[in-house]
């Protein structure tokens, strides 16, 4: 005589499985949205950067004992396409010297001299995909050029001026290179994409000085840095 076994016994094998099975399924469906949310296109832009500035006054050695100077910056893009981006950026560039005043031109002991440009600009980034590793890009726009000069025994003259910029440079998308790190912080910041960059920038805002010239506070900056989308 074969023995049988009662209903619910019978049937508990079938639920324990159709539950395994079932939270198989919500774990895969997990893991495609998340695999779908880290291919979405990023709407904003943020960049740090440092480097060199090298200003358009061809007596700035003269003055300051370098034909160049450090700068750092930083930016806030909002991505109309995944092309093309507009955004503001901040910098600041700062030397001291002895001489003559740059502004002034007289004659003067120690001089402490700083720019702030503020540059309102439109990118174009070349990115076709998500996953491409080299992106050049390249861009420009308005420039407010602040500046300020503190002439020692002569006090200080600050002003600022029009003027405009470009900029070019290369990308190379870091998110491969760990994966887990990138993952986190997606998960931890919603950032998508982190790049390393490289880039020149040249600006031109020209002043107005007291012995009735003109002199350009731009100049050519060669910079490198950080850009993280989300």
């Amino acid at each position: 005589m074969i023995a049988t076994l009662p209903h619910e016994q019978v049937r508990r094998p079938f639920l324990y499985a159709a539950i395994i099975f079932g939270l198989a399924m919500v774990f895969f469906a997990a893991s495609k949205a998340t695999a779908a949310e880290l291919k979405e296109h990023p709407h904003w832009s943020v960049e740090v950067k440092g480097g060199y500035f090298y200003p358009a006054a061809d007596d700035w050695a003269a003055h300051y004992g370098s034909d160049k100077t450090w700068q750092f910056a930083g930016s806030l893009a909002y991505k109309l396409t995944r092309h093309i981006e507009a955004g503001i950026e901040g910098g600041m560039m700062q030397d001291q010297g002895a001489g003559s005043g740059q502004l002034s031109g007289t004659m003067t002991g120690k001089v402490d001299y700083a720019l702030y440009p503020l540059n309102v600009f439109v990118l174009f980034r070349g990115v076709f995909n998500e996953e491409q590793f080299l992106v050049p890009y390249a861009g420009g726009g308005y420039t407010r050029m602040f500046y300020r000069q503190n002439i020692e025994g002569q006090g200080t003259a600050k002003g600022a001026v029009n003027g405009y910029h470009g900029r070019a440079g290369l990308q190379f998308l870091l998110d491969r290179i760990d994966v887990r790190s990138a993952n986190n912080m997606y998960m931890d910041y919603g950032i998508l994409h982190t790049y390393f960059f490289l880039e020149a920038q040249y600006i031109s805002a020209k002043s107005d000085t007291n012995s009735g010239g003109t002199i350009d506070l731009g100049g050519t900056s060669y910079l490198a840095g950080f850009l993280f989308e989300f």
